[in-house]
């Protein structure tokens, strides 16, 4: 008799990488790949399963930083960088860690309803994995929703040349992911304006006593970073940003 060997994959490892904590072994599997050993020799098929998961694996992190908080965050965080005028202080390392644990502050709300409607219902076989990533993205549209402006939501439901919409829980996600990161740009942009203002205003005082003194060759920027650091960390400048970046995602 022919000789079966089933290989397992973890289906839902997109909501499970979501959500710390959760023991991957607890996920339910599916087939994947089978291998089957006859007369002739050895014949492998792979089920359409595992084609569709690893699409959504590397679809997973370009997901994961357009559809939360990442991208507002980040922008900030580089921006503030820039005003400060240090060319590489704090590393690009350090903001994107910084960014990713901030997002998962931010995020932890959403990612509890997920677990709670959608991942936990799955695992007790409740639900199907359509019902499940059906579910999982209900409270994901409500939290980006919630950061889109409708003007956004109105250009691209003109440039799609879409039909008119009755609510905001007809809209597909083909619109929302798109708007929602072009309302994430703009406040990005707006709250790096603000952020550049007191550094400018540092800069100009720095450039005209300069001027006024004739040192014409010295760099105003060696003079006025030591200035804008002192200003920054006697401010508490960093419990001011990561503070207000946290509260402007509203509920």
């Amino acid at each position: 008799m022919p000789r079966m060997f089933r290989f397992r994959l973890l289906p839902c490892l997109a909501c499970g990488l979501l959500l710390p904590g959760t023991a991957l072994a607890q996920l339910p599997a599916i087939e994947a790949l089978t291998v089957q050993a006859g007369p002739e020799g050895e014949t492998y098929s792979v089920t359409f399963q595992i084609l569709v998961v690893m699409t959504l694996l590397t679809l997973l992190p370009a997901l994961l930083l357009t559809m939360t908080a990442f991208t507002r965050i980040i922008i900030v965080l580089r921006l503030l960088r820039t005003a400060l005028g240090t060319a590489a202080a704090p590393s690009n390392q350090v903001l994107i860690g910084l960014a990713l644990f901030l997002t998962l502050f931010v995020m932890a709300p959403v990612f509890n309803a997920i677990n709670e409607q959608a991942l936990q219902p799955y695992l007790a076989e409740e639900i199907t994995s359509e019902q499940a990533l059906r579910q999982a993205s209900v409270p994901l549209r409500s939290f980006m929703l919630a950061q889109t402006r409708e003007e956004d939501i109105a250009l691209f439901l003109r440039i799609a040349r879409a039909e008119p919409v009755e609510g905001p829980e007809d809209l597909p996600l083909s619109i929302i992911i798109p708007a929602f990161l072009t309302s994430e740009l703009k406040t990005a942009f707006q709250i790096g304006f603000i952020i550049f203002l007191p550094f400018l205003v540092i800069d100009l005082v720095v450039a005209s006593t300069l001027m006024s003194m004739g040192m014409i060759m010295l760099s105003p920027m060696i003079i006025s970073l030591p200035f804008k650091i002192m200003l920054f960390v006697l401010v508490d400048g960093w419990s001011l940003i990561i503070g207000s970046l946290a509260s402007s995602f509203t509920a």
